[in-house]
């Protein structure tokens, strides 16, 4: 069994045991979360937390993070922009695990900028999607997803996850289409969780059109991001790395406005959301 493998299992097995203790069944599917997530909607005091669990995947699942005090916290927006300045390079490590879902290289790892941003459009059959991607946050994820367009990793790939409820997703990256794919590499967490003195004790809001990183747990990055449409409710452990084009939220909007399959909330989309092309430039 992969080391990821077992990590998977391990958190998908802590995930059950807390939702059965509110008296919940949920699977750990995303497609099977809908219709629990949004009864827990309803009860959620200190927001939505979402993790990941991979058996070499980056499925995200929903765990409640509850209170007695009658006040909810507060969940303040990502500032999106790093307290101090990183030095004008970096150097990036891609470490090796599992098998990629498709052939790619690994991204370079030395003297990585840390200034200017990175335009890439993902060319869906439901319209564009323009992403500007920002190295002073996240200049090693924004290393390995420009290199993911530029060797055509991302091409003919469907964007395999849709969420309407609680949290508000397309994720994206898997070329198997599963969930359960990646490069074959994985690398460290960056802003907002690398500014963290401790892990985080409440959510935060990734704001609309923020784009995120999903990832397995603590320094688990591959391929997957998820692109949000809305405000959405997360622990600060998803590495924020840029934001959507104007155009490219509209098409969201109608994606998200036509569903996700069999009316549930939380699943593959109703119509196939398919990536023809990832250019960049």
């Amino acid at each position: 069994m992969t080391d990821n493998r077992k990590r998977g299992e391990e958190s998908l097995a802590k995930l059950d045991r807390e939702i059965k203790s509110r008296d919940r069944a949920e699977k750990s599917r995303p497609a099977k979360v809908g219709a629990a997530a949004a009864a827990a909607i309803l009860v959620i005091v200190g927001g939505i937390w979402f993790l990941t669990t991979r058996d070499s995947d980056e499925e995200i699942t929903a765990s409640e993070e509850t209170t007695t005090s009658a006040e909810a916290p507060s969940m303040e927006p990502l500032s999106m922009t790093r307290a101090m300045a990183l030095p004008e390079t970096v150097t990036c490590e891609y470490n090796e695990t599992g098998e990629a879902s498709r052939e790619i290289s690994t991204p370079a790892t030395q003297d990585i900028p840390t200034t200017g941003t990175v335009n890439i459009t993902l060319n869906t059959n439901q319209g564009s999607v323009g992403m500007e991607l920002d190295r002073t946050v996240a200049p090693c994820t924004v290393n390995a997803v420009e290199h993911f367009a530029n060797e055509g990793f991302y091409d003919d790939t469907v964007c395999h996850r849709l969420t309407t409820s609680g949290i508000f997703v397309l994720q994206c990256g898997d070329p198997s289409g599963t969930g359960a794919g990646g490069p074959g590499f994985q690398f460290a967490n960056e802003y907002p969780t690398d500014e963290l003195d401790e892990p985080a004790t409440s959510p935060v809001i990734y704001p609309r059109g923020s784009i995120a990183m999903a990832n397995a747990g603590p320094d688990t990055n591959g391929s997957q991001f998820f692109l949000n449409y809305a405000d959405s409710p997360l622990a600060p452990d998803y590495t924020y790395f840029g934001q959507i084009s104007e155009e490219g939220l509209s098409t969201l909007d109608e994606i998200a406005e036509t569903g996700v399959e069999g009316g549930a909330a939380d699943g593959a989309p109703a119509e196939e959301v398919r990536i023809e092309t990832a250019s960049v430039g």
